[in-house]
């Protein structure tokens, strides 16, 4: 998935009218992804642009002789191979090579300049996933804060949800559109984020494609960054401090009680095939080395992707880790390896690393995955991607993705299906889930049921699963936006005013609704007085403003409905201006903003 951001970015800067085509093709590793509706969910999970198609037979890997994921074939417009890419890492000889192929065939009148219509998965997916959950990676159960809630990481939507079991939501933090920014929960951003865990009034969370490791103050109802520099990260050693520590992908979260007063976040670090620490006080970890709060280092793995258990924890190799689960008691981090295909364990007394269930004996086959029970080996799993750990029953359970099942493994490794027929379905099965919590008093296993965008409980008792009903926003809890623009205006120091209109852009198919009102409200610094408070969408905001030197800030949100694809869904829009005032700049500003609504 690393190869997605720089194939975005090129997109971005050479379009279809640029003589620039990009044509994802998916050769699958899985038998799960050979299956045109499993690609469909992935390509509008990534919001990918460009066409993707399905090489289920790879028949178009043995004919181009590609040798491993991924790979980038350009070519030239009479189909001329011009350059092969191969692996990760490869953004600036892309944009090199691809300015080079376009000027050069454009000088010899080779590229044609026509548009080609495409239109992106996303118009597919149901308007109400963004006022409910959007392919949800991850999902906990808090028992300590009165009445038992669930906190899911709604990836899709770029967000964190904090909700009671019927679906009756207390806080919204993070918003539709991808970002990474700090702040209130209204303004803070997520990108993709997956895993989740909780400590009294702190919610972890692993931001997986800003590669960051971010910290929800539900007291101060905040969002810090506190790992990671929004960019991927190359570093198989760390060490660094707090945001100077640069990550690749993590994809899960959970704190350990080391020692008295040492707390240790642990993190499932995808991206470099690790298992990474956050200490969170000055620790004396493993062989006595010292570690001071605020740094993040890898603990386990090598970063060369296999599954080879080891008692000396850097000379283990990791598949891509993407869920984790603690056993406090036995100090063990069960692991779900993804790309082994296999659920591992790693002893925090030392950090050994030693198998529990799937895959074999051979470190170097990460194509060992099937669908079966039994003991260690002879159990199988397709892709893993979440597990977590039942203490009353010494269970570890199993989200094993890519087979739509729930599976359980017990102490000596022998793994047994609870839950899926293995084939999707929205009902009684899964598809494609996630990620796994629990209320134990409850006894409630809970499931992120990704591409059935849900969450779903499992009494362990009664063996019954029902679907938490789909999101309600008490009046206490305003609907998220869908999206937050940013302007600065400067203007004078001197008694001014400031009128601002909108316009407005509508995408393909997308309509205001008949007679909906479609309006704006302000807010404002007390010194400076408005027109009105409110109007609608196309009556001007007047403002007048007093003498001032201090920049100040002006806030409007704008809330109409739209009709797209036969339904009508609300949108809800942010708009911050940053106001400046300068000596010398104009005393009457107007000012004319595009809205563009989707």
């Amino acid at each position: 998935m690393h190869i997605l951001p720089d194939l975005e970015a090129v997109e971005k800067k050479y379009t279809v009218e640029d003589g620039l085509v990009i044509i994802g093709v998916h050769s699958a590793k899985f038998s799960n992804e050979k299956d045109s509706s499993k690609i469909l969910s992935a390509v509008q999970r990534y919001n990918i642009q460009h066409p993707v198609v399905n090489d289920a037979k790879l028949s178009m890997w043995r004919d181009i002789g590609i040798t491993c994921w991924p790979s980038l074939v350009i070519l030239g417009p009479q189909a001329q191979p011009l350059a092969v890419l191969v692996g990760e890492g490869h953004r600036e000889e892309l944009f090199l090579y691809t300015k080079i192929a376009l000027t050069y065939f454009k000088s010899r009148n080779a590229i044609r300049s026509n548009d080609i219509p495409l239109k992106p998965a996303q118009h597919l997916l149901p308007a109400s996933t963004k006022d409910n959950l959007l392919f949800p990676g991850k999902v906990i159960g808090i028992e300590d804060m009165g009445e038992d809630k669930i906190i899911v990481s709604d990836t899709g939507n770029n967000r964190v949800i904090i909700m009671k079991l019927d679906g009756t939501v207390e806080h919204v933090i993070g918003g539709y559109s991808p970002g990474m920014r700090d702040g209130n929960f209204d303004v803070a951003r997520f990108n993709g984020p997956q895993g989740i865990c909780h400590r009294g009034q702190s919610i972890y969370v692993a931001d997986n494609d800003n590669h960051a490791i971010r910290l929800i103050d539900l007291k101060s109802k905040s969002v810090t960054t506190l790992v990671g520099t929004g960019s991927q990260g190359h570093d198989y050693q760390g060490g660094g401090i707090a945001k100077g520590q640069a990550i690749s992908s993590p994809w899960d979260v959970a704190i350990y009680d080391y020692k008295e007063n040492q707390e240790v976040l642990l993190i499932a670090m995808a991206g470099t095939h690790q298992i990474w620490a956050l200490f969170l006080q000055d620790t004396v970890w493993w062989k006595n080395k010292e570690y001071k709060a605020g740094s993040c280092a890898a603990i386990v793995g090598n970063g060369r992707e296999a599954n080879r258990n080891n008692s000396y924890p850097h000379a283990a190799s990791l598949a891509q880790p993407s869920g984790i689960a603690l056993s406090q008691d036995s100090k063990l981090l069960f692991f779900a390896d993804s790309e082994s295909s296999s659920i591992r364990k790693i002893h925090l007394e030392d950090g050994r690393v030693s198998p529990l269930a799937g895959a074999d004996k051979n470190p170097q086959d990460l194509h060992n995955f099937g669908d079966a029970d039994g003991t260690q080996y002879s159990a199988k799993f397709q892709h893993p991607l979440g597990v977590t750990w039942d203490s009353k029953r010494e269970v570890v359970y199993v989200a094993d993705t890519y087979n739509h099942k729930i599976k359980q493994i017990d102490s000596a490794g022998k793994c047994t299906t609870l839950y899926g027929s293995g084939k999707p379905t929205k009902d009684h099965v899964f598809d494609e889930p996630s990620g796994l919590g629990l209320l134990a008093k409850q006894n409630l296993l809970l499931i992120a049921d990704t591409n059935n965008h849900c969450i779903k409980a499992v009494n362990l008792d009664t063996k019954s699963i029902n679907t938490i009903p789909n999101l309600k926003y008490p009046k206490k809890v305003a609907r998220p936006f869908d999206k937050i623009l940013n302007f600065t205006i400067e203007i004078s120091n001197k008694l001014a005013d400031i009128k601002i209109l909108f316009t407005t852009r509508l995408d393909a198919g997308v309509e205001f609704t008949a007679d909906a009102p479609q309006k704006w409200s302000l807010s404002h610094p007390e010194s400076w007085t408005s027109e009105s408070p409110m109007g609608s969408l196309v009556t001007p905001i007047k403002l007048e403003l007093p003498e001032d030197n201090a920049p100040e800030e002006l806030v409007i949100t704008i809330n109409f409905v739209v009709c797209t694809g036969g339904q009508c869904v609300p949108r809800r829009l942010k708009i911050m201006y940053r106001v400046v005032r300068k000596e010398g700049a104009s005393t009457s500003i107007e000012q004319t903003n595009e809205l563009e609504i989707s």
